[in-house]
């Protein structure tokens, strides 16, 4: 029934992708209610068309195979990321007769009036009277993963040399390549760091850093005493962000490149081949605010003004939205 009370819980909505999942989910658990995780895969034809069309069809006109059930009790929050989770925003808020509050991560490229709160990324530029503004991606990183990263990876880090650098390696993107070429130029820059400075080195590639890069970074920089995880086991990214000196994050992901900004480490930013506007207003406003600067090959000593926390504020904020309504 659509009078029914609404279920104090927050909907973390998407359609499944890992980047969108983390900033929904981080955002839904920085409000602080119980979150509860489901994805939307909207089906064809539906899925081309802009979400405020498609809404009116229904939400189980929305629901493609695999996407979960969305039915009363409604969530007290919805957080929706990505395009064409949107629809199932719009559809939800009307099933609930406008009592569930909705709020969309990143721009939902509908009107914005759809959404009770449009949280998107300052470099997209966007602007409206429910729109406000994060630095960077939202993510799931909290003090308390650092502290159980720390913990887990305290030991093994030991015996490296310090300072300590951590290296988050992507990969190629839609804006951007990593080449063979450049995975050699930037494993010559790190092995002069460890050999020049006595840096201790940890490296962590991602699937998109592709096996023959990865085997470039290891055979030169394990010779030298780097730990370069292998992708068995437990990922030392936690334990990276909390106990590295000094981070290196490729250019290409915003949300690493977020992730790092919040430990309060200095971030450099290891360029790649090719990048596009928004990318490269991205980058330009972490270097502007003191957050992050290009990768050269050397190390200088400096600080970021603070540990950047962007999901927190944003957070605080809808919970202070929910506790006035």
């Amino acid at each position: 029934m659509s009078n029914d009370p609404l279920a104090p819980v927050t909907w973390a909505v998407t359609t499944g992708e890992i980047g969108m999942t983390n900033q929904a989910v981080g955002l839904a658990e920085a409000v602080g209610l119980p979150v509860i995780t489901k994805v939307i895969r909207v089906p064809k034809p539906w899925r081309w068309l802009r979400s405020h069309w498609i809404a009116p069809l229904g939400i189980e006109a929305l629901r493609g195979p695999g996407s979960d059930t969305f039915e009363a009790p409604w969530p007290r929050l919805l957080v929706t990321c990505g395009r064409r989770s949107g629809a199932l925003s719009i559809a939800v808020k009307r099933a609930s007769r406008g009592r569930t509050l909705t709020v969309h991560v990143q721009n939902p490229q509908v009107p914005f009036h759809h959404f009770d709160r449009v949280v998107a990324p300052e470099h997209d530029g966007v602007s409206g009277p429910n729109v406000v503004t994060s630095l960077g991606a939202l993510h799931k990183v909290t003090p308390a993963k650092l502290a159980e990263g720390a913990d887990r990876w305290r030991e093994t880090f030991a015996a490296l040399p310090r300072p300590l650098v951590a290296v988050l390696v992507g990969g190629t993107s839609g804006a951007c390549q990593f080449t063979e070429a450049e995975a050699h130029q930037l494993a010559n820059r790190l092995a002069m760091l460890a050999k020049d400075k006595g840096v201790g080195l940890v490296v962590t590639p991602s699937r998109r850093t592709g096996e023959e890069n990865t085997r470039i970074l290891r055979e030169t920089l394990e010779p030298l005493g780097a730990l370069v995880w292998d992708g068995q086991g437990d990922n030392p990214y936690f334990g990276m962000l909390a106990l590295a000196d000094t981070i290196l994050v490729t250019e290409e992901s915003i949300s690493m490149v977020s992730e790092a900004c919040y430990s309060g480490k200095p971030v450099y930013t290891i360029d790649l081949q090719g990048e596009n506007r928004r990318l490269a207003r991205f980058h330009q406003l972490m270097r502007q605010r003191g957050y992050a600067q290009p990768f050269t090959g050397t190390l200088t000593p400096w600080s970021p003004p603070m540990a950047l926390d962007e999901t927190k504020r944003h957070g605080l904020a809808i919970r202070a939205l929910l506790d006035g309504a």
